[in-house]
């Protein structure tokens, strides 16, 4: 069965790149290239692509496009092909409903792989992505049935500018550069953070100040 498959991207450059590996492919039919989001909305409404690759980290292409795409047409899959994602960009695209998700500097086989498995029903995650996964310790099938809590919760000022950095991926001696702080200041400031709100890990950090609107992953999805 073939595999109708449009590309999202605003860069000719890899446009052209992903047609050329993807093309000869027998079960591959590219239907369509999208260079901004409004493109890639009528291109869906109109083709009905089965798999879309985006880069979700582009101007116009955020986490919003993929779930009103997804509104549209929810038997449509997406598959993520980025620079390198901060923990938010990746959280970002899995909670909008990306399901593979690989990086621009794969293999050609693994973009291949990633197309097929994706419109075979799979999800599909290339090496250097599952590693991101596994550092930020990331449920992928799981991410989002973890009970949050829905209790409100107060953060103060400083608080938020470390969830933020922390976020950013910035180590604690950095953090404590930017904020005048001392390493230890900074880490018994995650510990406390971490116990309000009832986390226990980096990635669950990061995804609860998103889901509470206390960091917003529009920050960072253009960290490349």
């Amino acid at each position: 069965m073939l595999i109708k498959t449009l590309l999202a991207d605003k860069s000719e450059l890899t446009l052209v790149g992903l047609r050329a590996i993807l093309s000869p492919v027998e079960r591959i039919q590219i239907v369509g290239e999208a260079r901004d989001a409004g493109q890639m909305r009528k291109m869906i409404d109109r083709l009905a692509p089965d798999v879309v690759l985006i880069d979700h980290t582009a101007e116009g292409f955020g986490a919003e496009a993929v779930r009103d795409a997804l509104r549209r047409e929810p038997s449509t899959r997406f598959i993520a092909i980025t620079p390198d994602p901060s923990h938010v960009a990746l959280m970002s695209a899995l909670r909008a409903g990306v399901c593979s998700y690989i990086k621009k500097d794969c293999g050609r086989n693994e973009i291949i792989d990633a197309v097929l498995h994706t419109g075979d029903g799979q999800k599909f995650f290339c090496g250097k992505i599952l590693r991101a996964i596994q550092a930020a310790s990331l449920d992928v099938d799981n991410l989002f049935d973890q009970d949050l809590g829905c209790e409100p919760v107060t953060v103060s000022e400083r608080e938020a500018q470390i969830i933020s950095l922390i976020a950013e991926g910035c180590s604690y001696t950095r953090i404590a550069e930017r904020l005048c702080l001392s390493a230890h200041t900074v880490t018994t400031h995650r510990k406390n953070i971490m116990q309000k709100l009832g986390v226990n890990n980096t990635a669950a950090l990061v995804l609860y100040a998103v889901k509470h609107g206390l960091v917003s992953p529009n920050k960072f999805l253009f960290n490349a």
